[in-house]
Formats: structure tokens, sequence, C-alpha cells
């Protein structure tokens, strides 16, 4: 059995869903053309993989190539014709005194704390963050950029110890609290759709969380995402990760979330753990105010750092990922696509399809909680090679759809599950917070 296949059984058990549908499973995880040290291809075919099969989709008809495009959705998202920016200079490895540093500055806030960490202007260019990193230890200047409001970690080598300890609690931590009458909310479903009539309050952002919920939404489910107003999303960012939600604004600390919430089936949370639970948004809480949910949360870190902010990029650096991928022994590396982010999206998605199905037989509120560093201990325990496989050319034109959003032009990869097409997503913000 191969990594994949072995992962993908795993999650399967975790899901007490039925293993008689993993005998019909064709193991093509190793076929996924990503290429790296480590087994990303298997870990995206089975994270693809439970989602297939929570949505009732035979898995046999998965597209290796589809999957490797869907990971690497950002490389082939075009908006009128032209790539977005992806990466602010802001976000890279920068060499420090004494090893290694990775930040994160793609939104302006953190690049703002990254700048002031580091004693610099507020109009501070890239090499000035580079010159002001040379100079201190990697400690020290991650330290002060935090200090600051920045994001920085160290670029660590791996640890098998901890990874294996990580490794020996739940991928997918899933609990379930009575409710008071036995509460059973059924699941429809109808045209194929395994989620239709569900809805979905999408509290999330950037990537691993939005993969989720655009994964609900192309199931069937009703998804309404909610941002803070003061806080923008940068648009190619939404437009890759969108697909057939609504977008609306609205304060957290407003009413109106709980009114949502009352009418909600299920509730997809990727702030940090600690945030959400000062503004009464935590799972138990949510379980206590509103019976028979089902909640999904998403972190960088996990439950036992909850007020720790974090990226894939970052969970990568310091997990060693950085480091088993160096190109030349000494300059840290990265995976072939934000692959943490991604499995962590597809995991909570198959775990949202199979809890409302659950909740409908059994009754119950129910949780289901991951991290990217908990994905990142999967994937360090999973087979290396000594060197990545060579890259796959591939058609690129059958696995891309193209959209009018907006009054612009959108080109995006289309789903990795097979048999169902996105809807076109819709603009950021412009749609009223209501189902």
């Amino acid at each position: 059995m191969s990594a994949g296949r072995e992962l993908l059984s795993r999650v399967w058990a975790e899901l007490e869903a039925d293993p008689r549908v993993l005998d019909d499973v064709v193991d093509r995880s190793v076929s996924v053309p990503l290429p790296s040290r480590l087994s990303t291809g298997g870990l995206a075919g089975a994270s693809v993989g439970a989602a297939t099969l929570a949505a009732g989709r035979p898995p046999s008809s998965l597209d290796p190539d589809r999957i490797a495009v869907a990971y690497r959705s950002d490389r082939v998202l075009t908006i009128d014709g032209a790539a977005p920016p992806v990466w602010s200079p802001f976000s890279g490895f920068w060499r420090a005194a004494d090893g290694w540093i990775r930040t994160h500055g793609n939104y302006p806030h953190h690049a703002a704390g990254l700048r002031t960490g580091l004693g610099l202007r507020d109009d501070a260019d890239a090499e000035q963050v580079r010159d002001a990193v040379a100079e201190r230890a990697g400690a020290e200047a991650v330290a002060a950029i935090v200090a600051a409001g920045g994001l920085a970690v160290p670029v660590l080598r791996d640890d098998p110890d901890d990874d294996g300890a990580r490794r020996r609690a739940p991928l997918l931590d899933i609990g379930r609290a009575e409710t008071p009458d036995g509460l059973r909310r059924s699941v429809a479903g109808s045209a194929g759709l395994p989620l239709d009539g569900i809805r979905v309050l999408d509290l999330t952002r950037v990537i691993a969380g939005p993969v989720c919920t655009r994964t609900l939404a192309l199931l069937g489910a009703d998804v309404l995402r909610i941002d803070p107003p003061e806080l923008p999303e940068p648009e190619w960012q939404h437009l890759d990760t969108g697909h057939g939600k609504r977008s609306a604004l609205l304060d957290a600390r407003s009413d109106r979330i709980h009114e949502l919430l009352a009418e909600a089936d299920a509730v997809v949370l990727g702030y940090r753990p600690a945030a959400l639970e000062r503004l009464g948004l935590g799972i138990e809480a949510l379980r206590e105010r509103h019976p028979g949910v089902v909640v999904a949360q998403l972190s960088a870190w996990g439950a036992d750092l909850p007020d720790r902010a974090g990226f894939d990029s970052l969970v990568q650096a310091e997990s060693g990922i950085a480091l088993v991928e160096s190109p030349d022994g000494d300059r840290p590396g990265a995976l072939p696509a934000q692959a943490l982010d991604h499995s962590a999206g597809y995991l909570l998605a198959a775990a949202v399809t199979t809890l409302l199905h659950r909740r409908a037989v059994e009754g119950g509120s129910w949780s289901v909680r991951t991290s990217l560093r908990r994905v990142a201990a999967e994937l360090l325990g999973m087979p290396r090679r000594e060197e990545p496989a060579p890259e796959v050319a591939i058609d690129l034109s059958r696995h891309t759809a193209r959209f009018l959003v907006g009054g612009s032009q959108l080109e995006t990869a289309r789903p990795a599950i097979p048999g169902l097409e996105f809807a076109a997503p819709h603009p950021w913000g412009r749609d009223q917070p209501r189902w």
C-alpha cells in the first residue's frame, strides 16, 4: 500500500465512515505530478480523494494532472489576461547572521510590522530589509519582527521525534456534543449534489479555509463568506478561491453574526483560535449557543498555540520542510505548491460533508479541527526521495475555466473533484450579509 493510499485509509477511519467504499479506490496518488523530495503528490491525492469519497463520487475518476493544477492554482490564475503579483517583496527567505528566517508580508499591516521590527522607515524596500536582517541573529530578528506585529519564523531542520508525537494525535480531531433535544437536521441533496440546501458560514481567508468552503459550495452548499470591513483581501486571492460563494462585509462583533449562525448548518473558522474565543466564536461557545451546528476550525499552528498567527510558507520553514526541499543544502526551498493549505482545505471539506450526514442520522453538535502544522507533520512522516522527480508537462487548456467577474475576465483552475464545475466567484464584499 502506498503512503497516499495509507493516509486516505486513516483519514477515512478518523471520520468513522463506511470502510467498504475504500475497496473500490484505485491508488493513483503516486502519479500526482507535484515534484519534490517529500511525498507532496501522495498528500495531495489522499486529501482530494477524501473529499471525493465524502461527496459520494468515484475516486477512480480522479485526474492526477487536474489535482496538480488545482494545487498550483495561483500559477494558472489570470485577470484580464495578466498573472497577478502573488507574492509581496516582503514575503520570502532572508539570510541572518547565523542562519535563515522566513517572513510573510503580503498584507500591508504585516509588511509594516516587518519594517518597524527591523527599525526601518515606512518606505523601506526589500533590499533594506535584506541588509537589516543580515546584521542580526535569526532569533533576534524574528523576535523583533513579531513584537512589532509582523510575521517571521526561523528556518529550522525537521525534528522526527516532535513530528512523530504530532502524528500520534488525529489529523482530523473530531468532537461531538449532545444537543438538548437530540436535534437532527436533514441533508437534502439533489441532482447529485450532496450538500444541496445546506448553509455554510465562511469565516476564513487566504487559502486553506477558502479551499474548504469553495469545495463545500461545489458540492451544493449555500456558502456565505464574511470578512471584516477594515481588512481588505487581495483581489487575486479571493478570485482564486471564491468560486460559488457569496461575499459580504460584517464586523464579527455584530449581533448579525449570530443571527446568521442561528440559520447555518455549518461554520468554517480560519482565524486564530484565541481571537475567535475572545469574540465568542470558539468551538464550545458556538456549540452551546447554536446547538446542531457543525464547526470546522483551521489554524496554522494547532490548538496548543491558539494565539499564534501563521501561513503555509511559515509552517514549511519552521517545521523543516524548507530545508528538506533545499536546492543546494544551504538555501531553503519550498514545496511545489502551497500544499499544506490545499490539503488542509480538502481534508476539512471531507470532514464537514461527512459530519453533516452523521448529524442527520445521529443528531448532536459536531466539530473538527486541524492545523497546517499537523498536516506538515503528516507530510514529513511520508516517504522521501533523494531528488525531486522531473517536472511533467501538463496541457493546461484541459484544466482551466473562464468567468466574467465584475467586468474582468478571469481564468482559474477547474475543480480537482471529478464531474463537477465551479460557479463564478462573486466580487469581494459585494453581497449582503444574509441568507
